[in-house]
């Protein structure tokens, strides 16, 4: 069960999307505009949001950018547009996924049920996280139980996908993660992800985390790791 909103201004496919989500027994809202969808997730804290490109007021982009200041809610970009930019902006924006239209009532309630599973995955593994509760750095702590990072006195706003990837990371300095294993291990074996996810994310991070981000180093061609020389 799942409060899911939907961001949609064509009337008969918010309608046929309202209809399929309650189907498979999730509560649903909906916002037909930008400035709405943004009032809508502050209001009813949705568990995920179904977030079409194409809106008046201003577009799915923008209100994922607004969201993304106070919400690490999950983000399913719905988008007539497919191109490889778009996506890349949108994953460095914090969408946590694409559909692209037209698309199958089957295909978003599995790309849906990818995204809650891995979101409830993510919750799973912040509450039975076996290493230290508080994993402090040089100009960074983070404490895993309360899902929070603070960088050089600042409180950060990171998705739960975020979060989960500087965690892993984080907890063991030095060893290198390939992109393969990050995407099995944060995303879950079946998540629908686009294959520069994880750069994309990685990207995002080291730039909310200001001058700490220097600590997830690249290791060209293999993946990602976190410098050994770090801990505090």
């Amino acid at each position: 069960m799942a409060h899911v909103l939907v961001v949609e201004d064509e009337a008969e496919l918010a309608n046929l999307i309202r209809r399929e989500i309650e189907a498979a027994g999730h509560t649903v809202s909906s916002a037909g505009d930008g400035p709405a969808a943004v009032e809508m997730v502050a209001k009813v804290d949705p568990d995920i949001v179904l977030l079409d490109v194409m809106l008046p007021g201003y577009d799915g982009i923008e209100v994922l950018r607004r969201v993304r200041l106070t919400s690490s809610v999950p983000i399913l970009m719905l988008t007539a547009r497919a191109t490889e930019l778009d996506k890349v902006l949108g994953l460095e924006l914090g969408a946590d996924d694409y559909l692209t239209k037209p698309f199958s009532m089957r295909e978003l309630q599995a790309r849906v049920g990818a995204i809650l599973r891995r979101a409830e995955r993510i919750r799973q593994i912040s509450a039975t996280d076996s290493g230290s509760e508080v994993m402090t750095f040089p100009g960074m702590t983070i404490d895993v139980a309360a899902h929070a990072v603070v960088v050089d006195g600042q409180d950060l706003a990171l998705t739960a996908t975020e979060f989960s990837l500087l965690r892993l990371l984080a907890a063991n300095p030095g060893r290198v993660f390939s992109r393969e294993f990050l995407l099995e291990e944060v995303w879950g074996g079946d998540a629908v992800v686009f294959d520069r996810t994880v750069d994309s994310h990685i990207q995002r991070l080291r730039k909310k985390l200001g001058g700490a981000g220097e600590l997830i180093e690249t290791v060209w061609g293999v993946g990602y790791r976190f410098s050994a020389r770090s801990r505090s």
